[in-house]
């Protein structure tokens, strides 16, 4: 028997292959918790492509880790998931897929089971793609795709990335991060060299055949295993998960764990330092300013103000928007202070 096929017996035999119709980060990320608590039991091979979009692992600051500047201009969406581990970038030329099975407590940190099935397909191709390290999937050295892990309910989702045709310039840029702003224990990404697999392949293969191919390796190895489409209650049960968390600023940005943050500018009316002690949460527990600019009122009392509310640029702006800066700073804009929270 192949190696493929005594792997993907030992994920499960009445397996469902489910292709995502949408290419919604949001959704995508919401589907696969939605179908960690119907299918409690039942082992899932979930395929999806994403829009471009900032995927953030469950303990990490996403403040820390996102260009918020940079995805805002680009309307990159940015959405935390359930499992650990660092923030990737997907858009429509990476490939994603899930693993979902029966929790074994002894193969939890077995990453070989889940990305032997992937990496036979890639040979499939013509890639030598291997398992490196504890989660990666590299060839000629280089990252093309990263792996995550969950336990909950009973069940255990492994889920990875194929970098294929991905915009590697986008990915720079929106992971680029001063590090010096933030200070937390938070979990850090750890930027890889990283590649596309088109490289690897002829002009003729796209992302479509090679997704259709892991779905074909399935079926073929395992005659039990069923293509299953989303229903309409589905649908509608994960826009509810959408709207209650996947697309909100507590789940995305509020969750991340308590930190400190610290920032500077140089603007006409002088210098200006702004160190915030953020909680778990995202608000702000204490506030200092600091800088050689003049001041009318004390500036003890916007600092006051500032406790309590979230680290958020929204909330900010509005709060900004209501209060007299110059008798705090002189001649300044929102705009300017703006800068000094982000």
């Amino acid at each position: 028997m192949a190696i493929f096929s005594v792997v993907l017996s030992q994920i499960n035999k009445d397996m469902l292959i489910i292709d995502s119709p949408s290419n919604d980060a949001y959704f995508n990320i919401a589907l696969e918790e939605y179908l960690l608590y119907k299918y409690p039991t039942q082992a899932i091979f979930l395929l999806y492509v994403n829009a471009p979009s900032i995927i953030v692992g469950k303990f990490q600051n996403t403040l820390a880790e996102v260009n918020l500047d940079y995805v805002k201009e680009k309307e990159i969406k940015v959405v935390r998931r359930m499992s650990g581990g660092g923030a990737v970038y997907h858009d429509l030329g990476n490939l994603n897929f899930s693993f979902h099975s029966k929790l074994n407590e002894n193969e939890f940190l077995d990453f070989a089971t889940f990305t032997q099935p992937v990496l036979n397909v890639l040979h499939q191709f013509n890639i030598p793609g291997q398992l490196e390290g504890r989660n990666d999937l590299l060839v000629d050295g280089k990252k093309f795709s990263g792996n995550a892990k969950l336990a909950k309910g009973g069940k255990m989702i492994q889920h990875g990335t194929i970098l294929f045709d991905s915009d590697m310039s986008v990915l720079s840029d929106a992971l680029k991060i001063n590090p010096l702003k933030y200070k937390d224990k938070a979990v850090k990404s750890n930027r890889s060299r990283v590649v596309n697999l088109k490289e690897y392949v002829s002009d003729h293969v796209g992302i479509e055949d090679l997704k259709q191919a892991l779905i074909k390796q399935m079926i073929d190895d395992n005659p039990q295993t069923t293509i299953y489409e989303l229903t309409k209650d589905d649908t509608q049960s994960v826009e509810k998960l959408i709207d209650d968390k996947y697309s909100t600023w507590d789940w995305n940005f509020g969750f991340s764990p308590k930190y400190n943050f610290n920032n500077a500018i140089k603007i006409p009316a002088g210098y200006i330092e702004l160190h915030l002690d953020v909680l778990q949460g995202g608000t702000i527990d204490n506030a200092k300013i600091f800088g050689d600019f003049f001041a009318s009122k004390p500036i003890e009392d916007l600092e006051t103000k500032l406790v309590g509310m979230n680290h958020n640029e929204e909330d900010i702006r509005t709060f900004l928007n209501s209060v007299d800066l110059s008798a705090y700073f002189g001649n300044v804009t929102v705009d300017e202070i703006i800068t000094l929270f982000k």
